[in-house]
């Protein structure tokens, strides 16, 4: 019985051997049972490794016609197998049997090969006992290897991860980019329409003026056009006729008034350079009062998968690990401590920022060294106030646990880390308080960070937004 189709055909995309009991997707993409549960251990969604559709079905169905070709392929293979063993069994010098094995050349010979000068001195075992110990030579060296390809196997379900998380959060930052704009086209669209109906409305009321003025105008012209055409026509008549009216018409054109020279008067114009004098600036200054401006932004791809961020990545809560989120093992994330990294670090100069907190769960506050091992234990390079038990304690690494003196609960916390001088303090700026100041020779760029056990979040206070104009 031959077979025309390769091995490909039959063999299992996730382990890469052969099909060992396969099961069928709905996809129609085949795999080995136990490729599938291991690959599916490790997802919280049952997605096909190949394609990635979603399998509506946690235990697939066996695919049995696939079973019976690989083990028919098997067949035929050890059949091939054996056949080209007894066609090389035989000595390539002496055409005998090969009936013993060589340890210094490690090669199978014959007993003419035994007795020839080539072999003169070695060491020979027989065929089954040094096939039995290097069969078990082989096997412990195989070991390694398959160690690292179930290794394998692991860090390609976490990259694939990693891959789909990247996508999630792609796709969630486009949509908070998107409303940022949004709402800043809200208030420009509302500037601009306020600012034309301003303008229109000046214009309105000038316009109206200006109507009137005009109106007013015109009548004066029209009763000095009748008087001035009714003297010119008097002046026109035979003397007798002009002299018998003279009296009359003097009298009419001395009795209407002389009229001062008519002027538009100051501010009878649009008022343009307070419409559109320095308006992108006014904009912006005026823009700056509905924004808001955050000293520490925080890391999400630091935060330990018990946490979760608000969408502006300015707070932080916490969530039972019963509801833990599956999230790719990078490097960055905390893994063993409910903590996140602020997004940026410092290694000069002064910075300030303040951290709303609760009283009614465990938190800490502060700094940490930009070479603590996230994943692993957390060596010295650390500094924070820690709430624990209703207590507020000083703690830096392994050298500092001093338990504070509070008269009332603290609400927020002020960090100013001074790094050239090496000051940490933290204060109450409720009450202009200081709580504790760590002395300390800074070597190395530091982090803020925020560690908490309180499902309602700690946040970072936003500053106010100034102007300053350099003149």
């Amino acid at each position: 019985m031959a077979f025309c189709s390769s091995k490909e055909d039959y063999t299992c995309l996730v382990c890469l051997d052969i099909f060992e009991n396969p099961v069928v997707l709905s996809c129609s993409h085949s795999f080995c049972k136990d490729c599938l549960q291991a690959c599916w251990a490790e997802q919280p969604i049952h997605n096909c490794p190949v394609c990635k559709r979603r399998s509506p079905k946690s235990d697939p169905q066996f695919n049995l016609a696939l079973k019976k070709q690989c083990e028919a392929f098997l067949q035929e293979q050890s059949i091939q197998e054996r056949a080209s063993v007894q066609s090389e069994a035989l000595c390539s010098l002496h055409s005998e049997k090969l009936m013993l094995f060589c340890v210094n050349h490690q090669q199978p010979v014959c007993l003419i090969c035994r007795d020839s000068k080539t072999h003169t001195n070695h060491r020979f075992r027989s065929i089954d006992e040094a096939a039995q110990d290097n069969r078990e030579s082989l096997r412990k060296s195989l070991t390694p290897l398959q160690e690292t390809l179930e290794q394998f196997h692991k860090v390609k379900v976490n990259w694939d991860q990693a891959a789909e998380h990247i996508k999630v959060q792609a796709q969630h930052t486009e949509r908070q980019i998107k409303d940022e704009f949004k709402k800043l086209q809200e208030f420009l669209q509302k500037e601009e329409e306020a600012r034309i109906t301003a303008l229109r409305r000046e214009e309105k009321k000038k316009s109206q003026v200006m109507k009137k003025k005009i109106k007013a105008l015109s009548k004066d012209i029209a009763a000095l056009s009748e008087t001035i055409r009714a003297t010119e026509k008097e002046l026109k008549t035979e003397d007798v006729s002009f002299l018998q009216k003279y009296k009359a018409a003097m009298v009419r054109v001395q009795q209407r008034p002389m009229l001062d020279d008519p002027q538009l008067g100051s501010g009878a114009l649009i008022d343009m350079a307070k419409h559109v004098g320095n308006l992108a600036f006014n904009i912006w200054n005026k823009m700056k009062d509905t924004v808001s401006y955050s000293p520490v932004i925080l890391d999400p791809n630091t935060a330990n998968s018990n946490l979760i961020l608000t969408d502006s990545l300015t707070g932080v809560r916490y969530t039972t690990p019963e509801t833990e989120r599956q999230l790719p093992r990078n490097p960055e994330r905390f893994e063993d401590y409910n903590t996140v990294l602020g997004c940026t670090g410092f290694n000069s100069g002064t910075h300030t920022w303040e951290v709303e907190v609760r009283n009614d769960a465990n938190w800490a506050v502060g700094v940490i060294g930009e070479s603590i091992q996230s994943q692993g234990k957390i060596v010295p390079g650390y500094w924070e106030i820690w709430f624990q038990d209703g207590k507020y304690r000083a703690c830096a690494s392994s050298y500092t646990d001093r338990i504070l003196s509070v008269r009332s609960p603290i609400q927020r916390i002020r960090v100013h880390l001074d790094w050239n001088r090496g000051k940490l303090s933290f204060s109450d700026p409720h009450t202009n308080t200081n709580m504790y100041t760590f002395s300390q020779t800074f070597t190395e760029r530091l982090y803020p960070y925020i560690n908490t056990l309180n499902p309602k979040p700690l946040k970072i206070t936003p500053v106010r937004v100034t102007l300053q104009l350099d003149i």
